[in-house]
C-alpha cells in the first residue's frame, strides 16, 4: 500500500520540482542594468564592460547585463547610484568610494589626505582586515560588494600656475566631488572648493569659471584635460581612490547560489584586470601617461617626499576631524596596515 502510494505521488513530486525550477528561471529578469559614471575610455569603464561580458557568457545569458555609462540611469548624478542600487532600480554598479561615501561614512577612510602614499599601501588596505570590515559595513546597507578595484591616485591640475607648496592653492577655485571631506581639504589649503559633476566641470574649466580639478592621471589623459585649460598637473598622491564592484541585494537574492558564485568570480577577475589597467603609465618604471600629458603641453610636477609632507602637515587637522566620524578604531587600524606595508 505504501509502495503504491509513493508510486502514485512520484509524478506529482517531479512535476512540482520541474515547476519550481521553471519558476526560478522565470524569476530572472530579461535585463540587469549596470551603471557607471564613465565609459570605456577609462579603466573603470573597461572593467565594468568586462564584468558584464563575463557574467553574461558564464551564465549562458541567464544574467543578461546591459551597461549604462554616464550614470544615465540616475540622471547623471553619480552619488545617487548607491541609493538606486539599494532600491534595486539598478542591479550592478562599479563606483568610486567617493560617490558612495555620503551614504556610508566609513568609506571616507580612503579620502583622508595622504593616508595612502603608494600602491603597496593601497593593496594592504583592500586585501587586509580594513577591506573586509568595510565590505561588511556596505553589505549591512543592502548592497553586496564583491571586489575592490582602483581608480588611481588623485592628482591636482589647474590653469594658473605650478603647484609645489600648500600656499600655491590659495585663492584658486577647484571643482571637487561628492564627499564634504574634499571641501575641508581644499579649504585647509586656502583654496575655494566647489562641488559639481564631472559633466558640469568640463565646461566650467573650459570657460575659466573654475581654475582646477583633481582626478587620476588616467582620467586626465583620457579626457584630454589639457584642452580644458589644465596647463599644470601636480602628482602629489593625496588620495588613492578605490572602486567597488557590487550588486543590489534584491538581484543577488534572486539568483541561484551557483550563479551568485559566477557573478562574484567574474567581479574578482574583472577588478584585478581593472587595477592593472589603472596602473599602466603611472607606476614606478612606467610613466607613459605622464609623458603623454607632457607631450600635449602640460607642465607635470612630481612632488618630492619632503614636499608631500608639507601638504600632509597642512591637512592633518582634516584627518583629526574626520577620524571621529569614520571611526577612530578603523582609522588606527588603517594607519597600522599602511605602516606595516612600508616595512615589507
Amino acid at each position: 500500500m505504501k509502495k503504491n502510494l509513493l508510486t502514485s505521488l512520484l509524478p506529482l513530486v517531479l512535476g512540482l520540482a520541474a515547476g519550481g525550477a521553471a519558476f526560478a528561471q522565470a524569476a530572472y529578469k530579461p535585463e540587469y542594468r549596470l551603471s557607471t559614471n564613465v565609459n570605456n575610455a577609462f579603466p573603470l569603464g573597461r572593467g565594468a564592460e568586462a564584468w558584464a561580458r563575463l557574467v553574461k557568457e558564464r551564465t549562458q545569458g541567464r544574467i543578461n547585463v546591459k551597461w549604462y555609462p554616464g550614470s544615465s540611469l540616475v540622471g547623471g548624478e553619480t552619488t545617487r547610484e548607491f541609493t538606486a542600487l539599494r532600491q534595486g532600480t539598478i542591479d550592478f554598479n562599479v563606483s568610486s568610494v567617493i560617490n558612495w561615501s555620503p551614504h556610508v561614512k566609513e568609506l571616507n577612510l580612503f579620502l583622508l589626505p595622504f593616508l595612502v602614499p603608494d600602491e603597496a599601501a593601497f593593496d594592504a588596505l583592500i586585501r587586509g582586515e580594513v577591506g573586509k570590515e568595510l565590505f561588511a559595513i556596505v553589505e549591512k546597507r543592502g548592497v553586496v560588494p564583491l571586489a575592490w578595484g582602483e581608480n588611481g591616485a588623485r592628482e591636482i591640475s589647474n590653469s594658473k600656475h605650478e603647484i609645489r607648496r600648500p600656499e600655491d592653492l590659495k585663492g584658486l577655485k577647484f571643482r571637487v566631488v561628492g564627499s564634504p571631506i574634499f571641501n575641508d581639504i581644499y579649504s585647509a589649503l586656502g583654496a575655494n572648493p566647489t562641488q559639481m559633476t564631472f559633466a558640469d566641470a568640463q565646461p566650467a574649466l573650459q570657460s575659466g569659471a573654475v581654475d582646477g580639478q583633481e582626478n587620476p592621471i588616467s582620467l586626465f589623459v583620457g579626457a584630454k584635460m589639457w584642452t580644458l585649460n589644465q596647463k599644470y598637473l601636480t602628482k602629489w598622491n593625496y588620495v588613492n581612490d578605490p572602486l567597488v564592484f557590487a550588486v543590489s541585494a534584491k538581484a543577488w537574492e534572486s539568483w541561484t547560489p551557483a550563479d551568485r558564485e559566477i557573478v562574484r568570480q567574474a567581479a574578482i577577475e574583472a577588478a584585478g584586470a581593472e587595477i592593472a589597467d589603472t596602473r599602466k603609465g603611472v607606476s614606478p618604471g612606467d610613466d607613459a601617461l605622464i609623458r603623454q600629458a607632457e607631450a600635449a603641453g602640460t607642465k607635470v610636477t612630481v612632488l618630492t617626499p619632503a614636499e608631500q609632507h608639507a601638504f600632509a602637515v597642512a591637512t592633518r587637522p582634516v584627518v583629526d576631524k574626520w577620524a571621529a566620524s569614520i571611526g577612530s578604531a578603523l582609522v588606527k587600524k588603517a594607519e597600522a596596515e599602511v605602516a606595516a606595508s612600508r616595512r615589507k
